[in-house]
């Protein structure tokens, strides 16, 4: 059986209808005006490379590129706040928030037990971290950034957004490192924090990464799960503690400044006294002297004056006053001695 194959060589030219002229020169000016006009959103800015090169940055609304490939455009979102989390992950947002890698939601024991059987825990391993004195606690934290460099960010700096977060993990084990466990877990929380960010933005300004830090937030700290336990004993002596030591001082403030006002209350009064003392001594002294000088001046009339003064100092502090003549020989006839019986006498 014999097969004929058509002879190619013999098909009819192609031929130019007067329509596909007009096709194609509609299908280009279509494609041309799809890739032509783009639009850039408000939070937005558009970074435009004209053969992979940079051009320009145009700003939010319509805008326009050579078409066919020639500029391409990358939008960059420059006023959106980034947040990055370390040691746990945010499932579902809302009035509960659920986390993952947390072990206070039920959920959670569930989820580690299953990547426990699967390998080891990618939470605990980015949390993990040696204080600076030699203890272990679970740091779970947040670094929140935008983007203020849309062209540094694009092009300096190869996957910025994995970079950022291995330049957060070695910068919160160095600041960690440096602080004890106590620090950690209590007062030095946010020492900790402005340390962290002020050196996470000098390391991304020293790789040019157009990032910029609006926070760091220590999200939890807690010791590790096999330690809570004594842990919280250690605490608990610490607070007893801090709990007598602040009764002593109370007990101490109360008793110690009132006893030191009554010394100093005595103290004063011993000295006001003294000083009574002294005073009324040096005028007893200074008057006798001038008593001293008018006596030799005038022994008689010092003498009578002193007399007088003396007379007149004791009188009245006498109840009875007997005035005697000085040719009186006895003093019986002037005293009434038995004054009832002069009474009835009377009567």
């Amino acid at each position: 059986m014999d097969v004929n194959f058509p002879d190619h060589n013999k098909l009819p030219p192609f031929r130019w209808s007067p329509w596909m002229l007009p096709f194609f020169a509609m299908m280009l000016v279509f494609t041309a005006a799809g890739t032509l006009f783009y639009e850039v959103g408000p939070d937005e800015v558009s970074v435009v490379q004209r053969f992979g090169k940079y051009v320009r940055t145009e700003p939010p609304g319509l805008r326009m590129k050579l078409p066919f490939g020639v500029e391409t455009a990358k939008k960059v979102k420059v006023t959106h706040v980034f947040k990055e989390e370390f040691g746990f992950r945010t499932m579902r947002a809302g009035v509960r928030t659920v986390y993952e890698g947390r072990d206070e939601y039920p959920a959670q024991g569930q989820m580690r037990m299953t990547r426990q059987m699967r390998g080891p825990d990618p939470f605990l391993e980015e949390s993990l971290m040696l204080t600076g004195d030699l203890n272990v606690a679970v740091v779970e934290w947040i670094v929140q950034y935008t983007i203020k460099d849309p062209v540094k960010y694009l092009f300096r700096v190869r996957e910025p957004r994995e970079t950022i977060r291995n330049m957060s993990e070695a910068v919160m084990r160095l600041v960690v490192g440096d602080h004890t466990v106590n620090q950690v877990l209590t007062a030095g929380r946010v020492t900790i924090q402005g340390e962290a960010e002020k050196m996470l933005q000098d390391l991304l300004d020293s790789y040019g990464a157009g990032i910029a830090v609006e926070n760091v937030i220590l999200q939890d700290v807690t010791p590790p799960n096999e330690v809570k336990p004594s842990f919280n004993l250690v605490n608990e002596a610490r607070q007893e503690k801090e709990k007598l030591i602040n009764n002593a001082w109370e007990e101490y403030n109360r008793v110690i400044p009132k006893a030191k006002g009554q010394s100093e209350q005595v103290q004063r009064e011993a000295e006001g006294y003294a000083v009574e003392r002294v005073n009324k001594a040096q005028g007893d002294a200074d008057r006798f002297l001038l008593q001293w000088e008018a006596y030799k001046g005038a022994p008689d009339v010092t003498k009578r004056r002193l007399y007088l003064e003396m007379v007149q100092d004791v009188l009245p502090q006498m109840q009875d006053k007997l005035i005697m003549d000085d040719q009186e020989k006895g003093v019986l006839p002037l005293l009434n001695l038995n004054p009832g019986r002069k009474e009835g006498n009377e009567q």
